[in-house]
């Protein structure tokens, strides 16, 4: 599995043609108290760069971008019920949607955890 990283700060762990996408703990922890989701449409495709959803806080909505183009494969029902999970474990659990690669060499171009460290720390 690879885990890589964005520029908007959204996390995607690859494994074979399909990816799980989230947001960062760098991003759940600007936005606060997540309330809200909306998450896309299994079967949609979308082009990296593509508003794929939302995440709403008490403090804010941002844009979900997403990371590389496929289609939506599968989306976190669990989030409708329990957005806050968002927050609790954003890596884990919190996870928004999966993807399945259009091309995959796109992964190359995203930043490895070292690279998204240094660059969140900026941000």
């Amino acid at each position: 599995m690879t885990l890589k990283y964005t520029r908007d700060h959204e996390w995607l762990e690859a494994s074979g043609n399909v990816a799980t996408v989230g947001i960062t703990q760098h991003a759940q922890e600007a936005l606060g108290d997540v309330v809200f989701i909306e998450l896309p449409e299994v079967g949609s495709t979308m082009a990296a760069g593509d508003v794929a959803g939302v995440v709403e806080s008490v403090k804010a909505a941002a844009d979900v971008f997403m990371p590389v183009d496929g289609e939506i494969v599968e989306v976190n029902e669990d989030l409708s019920q329990e957005p806050s999970m968002v927050n609790t474990d954003p890596l884990g659990d919190g996870w928004l949607f999966r993807v399945k690669l259009s091309n995959p060499a796109q992964l190359d171009a995203l930043m490895d955890e070292t690279t998204y460290t240094a660059f969140a720390k900026d941000a």
